[in-house]
């Protein structure tokens, strides 16, 4: 019986099926939900314990007091969410988006955090170290962070700490990454198309091949590139002169080098930036 119950348990509900079990107070703890649009419905007080919610949309959700323990959100859509007195202890909120969610009061301990998206919206309970959680936002502590190809497309990693992180083949695609540490990081084909860098630290940053047409780059701290062979600057916007010449003393070989992606080579590119 109990393996007819884990069976029955691991088959996704539908949404008729989830709006019923709420009217009627049924848990749906353990339940499949993955992939479910549950926007704006009310689920506050709901016991949705190692319930399966990967890829959910549930924007404007209400999750007031709701068990989420062991729960499932890896890449679940939680933006203005509120969790409020939430039980998320032990779950897990991989690539979540968590971006004006409230999660005042929430109990966070032991959740999996990494690599879920929160701006300045987000409202964190008391005390909570968000930014040592492996969170992705504004004042994150992301030195040396793993972070090659991860979508990161419009994030807001105001003045974060990246010191040394792995982003290469990243999608910043405008990302606000003002005042951002990105001393030592590996920006190798990142895209930072349309990105906002200004007065960002990109001391010692290795940017071979990198996409940052259109990017904003008044300020920025070029000292010490390890290499920009292949960089597309077109349209970049706020370079000025010291900088440019700065970017344009680079070995000929750097600045002859073509981007694959964007068929411009650096040279041509500084030049018409």
């Amino acid at each position: 019986m109990k393996s007819l119950a884990a069976n029955i348990n691991s088959l996704p509900l539908s949404l008729d099926e989830i709006k019923s079990a709420i009217a009627n107070g049924q848990s749906l703890a353990n339940r499949n939900l993955q992939g479910i649009d549950m926007s704006q419905m009310d689920l506050s007080q709901t016991n949705l314990s190692g319930a399966i919610l990967i890829g959910a949309k549930s924007g404007e959700t209400n999750f007031q007091g709701a068990d989420l323990r062991e729960a499932d959100l890896r890449g679940a859509d939680l933006k203005f969410a509120n969790l409020t007195d939430a039980d998320l202890r032990d779950s897990y909120l991989h690539r979540t988006q968590l971006q004006g969610c409230n999660l005042s009061g929430a109990q966070l301990e032991s959740a999996k955090l990494q690599l879920a998206l929160y701006d300045s919206l987000t409202i964190w309970p008391e005390g909570y170290d968000y930014r040592n959680s492996g969170a992705v936002g504004p004042y994150a502590n992301l030195g040396g962070a793993f972070l090659n190809t991860a979508n990161l497309r419009g994030a807001d990693l105001r003045y974060a700490n990246l010191r040394g992180a792995y982003l290469s083949g990243a999608d910043l695609t405008g990302a606000n990454l003002q005042g951002a540490a990105l001393s030592g990081a590996n920006l190798q084909g990142a895209f930072l198309t349309g990105a906002y860098l200004y007065q960002a630290r990109l001391i010692g940053a290795e940017l071979q091949a990198a996409d940052l047409r259109g990017a904003y780059l008044t300020e920025v701290s070029w000292e010490q590139l390890q290499s920009i062979a292949g960089a597309d600057f077109t349209g970049a916007k706020g370079l000025s002169e010291l900088d440019r010449v700065c970017l344009c003393s680079r070995p000929a070989q750097e600045l002859g080098t073509w981007n694959s992606f964007t068929r411009s080579n650096t040279a041509r590119s500084l030049g018409s930036s």
